[in-house]
């Protein structure tokens, strides 16, 4: 008699593979296998994931690295813009806030000298002092959560290093500005790598949620996404009309196409694994997997499904109820 599919096992496996990527270590000894509780719990984060993203289809958070400054003179021009010349509320590590023209000055001098010396210029090729961080959600959301998560994350991320954050709620998206000091105070320096940025999409979106705000960090290609989103410098001289080049605005390479046949290889064994399931709201999850990857926007699913071997799940129109 054939045995029952091992529906948790599945889970972790491809819903590792799909939410946490950069969790995935090759070439080592074989890791601990996880006790049957620790798997049930495990297989219940990846379920709330699932649901989040395919039936909920939850807010995505935004963490990108905005640029920043090589000499002192590049970072105090960066407090002045994030702080409106002074005129927004500017806070630093401590929870200090301070605001006015005459702080920034100040502030520039603590930055100077707070650690290593930083110059007022820079030689070209230099590295970066500070770095420039921008956490973003989407239109609608209450802005002092935002700030609030933003603050946590920053206590939890850059710790070590002084930093200061601006809320910008006059804009069609509560964002907050973070300007981070590269050199933390044990001399150890900042250096965000895609991993990182993985890591922080996903600590900003879990203190979001913390505040009763409903958030997720789940990669692009999970999504079927494959929006090309421009550097700050390139929005900037768009706006003042000095851009002079375009770029696609979507990724087409080989790689970014792989990416997301990978992708939907896994959506397909975790819809197939649940559609087995004793459990009626696994068997309906497996209904919304089909139907999200039937509706997968930028790269049609069909061409996607053609490089992930096997079939998706059938799941006939009728049956899959209301979609959000």
């Amino acid at each position: 008699m054939a045995q029952p599919p091992n529906i948790d096992g599945i889970l972790i496996t491809w819903g590792d593979r799909l939410f946490y990527p950069g969790n995935r270590v090759v070439k080592v000894k074989p890791q601990p296998r996880l006790s049957r509780d620790a798997a049930r719990v495990r297989a219940a984060a990846i379920r709330k994931r699932i649901e989040a993203t395919v039936v909920r289809r939850a807010p995505q958070v935004m963490v990108k690295v905005t640029g920043g400054g090589r000499g002192m003179k590049a970072i105090a021009a960066h407090f002045r813009y994030i702080s409106k010349n002074g005129r927004l509320e500017i806070e630093d590590q401590r929870g200090e806030t301070m605001r006015g023209k005459d702080t920034l000055s100040d502030l520039a001098d603590e930055w100077r000298f707070g650690g290593s010396m930083i110059p007022d210029d820079a030689e070209p090729g230099h590295r970066r002092e500070a770095f420039n961080i921008m956490l973003s959600m989407p239109r609608g959301t209450d802005p002092l959560s935002v700030q609030r998560a933003a603050r946590e994350f920053a206590q939890a991320e850059l710790g070590d290093h002084k930093y200061v954050m601006v809320l910008h709620d006059h804009q069609a998206n509560p964002h907050v500005h973070i300007s981070v000091r590269a050199e933390s105070k044990h001399g150890k320096r900042l250096n965000p790598r895609k991993a990182d940025l993985h890591r922080w999409r996903e600590t900003f979106a879990e203190k979001l949620r913390g505040h009763g705000i409903e958030a997720e960090a789940t990669r692009q290609a999970t999504r079927g996404r494959s929006r090309n989103y421009d550097p700050l410098w390139r929005v900037k001289a768009r706006e003042d009309g000095r851009l002079r080049t375009t770029r696609p605005g979507t990724k087409s390479s080989g790689r970014a196409i792989a990416t997301r046949a990978e992708a939907v290889e896994a959506w397909r064994h975790l819809g197939q694994a649940l559609a087995m399931s004793g459990d009626v709201a696994d068997r309906n999850l497996a209904k919304s997997i089909a139907a999200f990857v039937r509706d997968m926007p930028s790269t049609p699913a069909a061409e996607l499904r053609r490089q992930a071997p096997g079939p998706m799940p059938q799941v006939k129109p009728a049956e899959i109820g209301t979609r959000r």
